[in-house]
């Protein structure tokens, strides 16, 4: 299991999420990939990398950032699988070693990617195989020698322990960063783009990869692990901010991560790491997925008002009060002394992708309150809608069409404090 280091970063400007609709377009390249934990696939089917592969490129993802530690005994059968399965599928894939919670030596790193370089699957920029890391910056003088031994490489790696600031100082050994702090800070209800205006001002030029993310809880005592970064608005105003940034690619954080809660993709019982169950088991999070490929689209053309494939929406909530019983000690935010009930609001989040703005209705157990959206940005409307003690199914309807989620309680879970996580549904 991958743990997530604190990233040392000041937020330089607090930027409101954009609300034009036609944005300066572009130069083609721009790509979007899906954190993907390849620790997590011990004995995993090619029939999963199938569907896996397939539902992504559904939503618009262009490719997996294949995660691997080093000490994991099934990276060369998973990897193959992965990488054969991809290049069958017109499918991008590129390795980022997770520096955080293995050591690497030189000799692994090299043997990897000059097996994976040639690899018809394998994503290349400028005629080198793209790498990235999660952390790793004291390895960062071990990089001339892969490149080297490789015959070079286009290097982006997560060194967002660093800041902003840091990561420019090692320009010389980089083709590119990516930026991690997909979140809000601790204490902080939603995060702006003033480290991603950081990053790009540390570049000068060369590739930005920005980190998005639509949620964030973890409670896993034995890694030490137990906050919530707010995310009640998070995948609403991430994507808001990617048609701002316009970085030359995003990373998704994550596919599969299933003891982070940051997953868009169904929990598998096999993947979901031991003392997660609780909060993963029947909180879907496949829905999130629905507005990607309007937000790719976008995104890709810098043109917020290009046409919707379908309208429809995803909600998503949590199924109990965030004070109906303790919180279990889970903080608000990585770094957090504060409880995570102060981070989050008892409300079903709403996005709505729709040619023309439309109030939404929404019924918690029969008690139904219709709504207009509280901000937009091209074809995307975001709605709040709080449940405020109410309980019972949970039903979104626009335009005569309606979804049914799980009911909220006021009973508090079985492990006797609040679950963090929501479930999403679409419409």
């Amino acid at each position: 299991m991958r743990l997530n280091i604190a990233a040392a970063v000041a937020l330089l400007a607090n930027t409101a999420a954009v609300a034009c609709v036609t944005l300066p377009r572009q130069g083609n390249g721009r790509q979007v990939f899906a954190h993907y934990m390849v620790g997590l696939t011990s004995g995993q089917s090619r029939d999963q990398w199938q569907k896996d592969i397939t539902e992504a490129k559904s939503a618009g993802i262009d490719g997996f950032a294949l995660n691997i530690g080093s000490a994991d005994s099934w990276n060369g059968e998973q990897l193959q699988l992965a990488y054969d399965t991809a290049a069958a599928n017109g499918f991008n894939l590129f390795l980022s070693f997770d520096m955080a919670a293995s050591s690497w030596n030189t000799d692994q790193v090299i043997a990897l990617v000059n097996q994976y370089k040639d690899a018809g699957s394998q994503l290349k920029v400028n005629g080198k195989p793209f790498v990235s890391t999660f952390e790793g910056p004291d390895w960062s003088d071990n990089w001339a020698n892969v490149r080297s031994s490789t015959g070079d490489i286009f290097l982006v790696p997560d060194w967002s322990s660093l800041g902003a600031a840091g990561v420019g100082s090692k320009l010389d050994k980089i083709d590119g960063a990516f930026n991690w702090g997909a979140w809000p800070n601790a204490n902080e209800n939603s995060i702006n783009t003033g480290n991603d205006i950081a990053y790009k001002s540390s570049l000068q030029g060369k590739a930005y990869m920005m980190g998005v993310s639509p949620y964030f809880y973890t409670d896993l005592p034995q890694y030490n692990k137990n906050w919530y970064s707010s995310s009640d608005s998070l995948w609403y105003d991430r994507w808001a901010q990617v048609l701002e940034i316009q970085p030359e690619y995003i990373e998704i954080i994550t596919w599969n991560d299933y003891g982070e809660s940051s997953y868009i993709n169904d929990p598998i019982a096999a993947q979901i790491v031991s003392g997660a169950e609780s909060y993963i088991n029947g909180f879907g999070h496949s829905a999130f997925r629905f507005v990607l490929p309007y937000f790719i689209n976008a995104y890709k053309t810098g043109n917020a008002d290009v046409a919707l494939p379908s309208e429809g929406a995803v909600a998503w909530y949590r199924t109990t009060p965030a004070t109906i019983c303790g919180d279990g000690g889970t903080v608000w935010g990585q770094g957090g002394s504060a409880s995570a009930a102060g981070g989050t609001q008892d409300v079903i989040s709403v996005i709505a992708l729709s040619n023309s703005p439309k109030d939404i209705t929404v019924s918690v157990g029969g008690a139904s309150q219709s709504v207009s959206p509280l901000r937009s940005v091209g074809k995307a409307y975001f709605y709040q809608v709080p449940f405020d003690g109410k309980t019972g199914a949970v039903t979104v309807t626009i335009d005569g069409k309606s979804t049914t989620g799980p009911e909220i309680s006021n009973n508090c879970p079985a492990t006797g404090h609040v679950n963090f996580n929501s479930v999403a549904i679409q419409l």
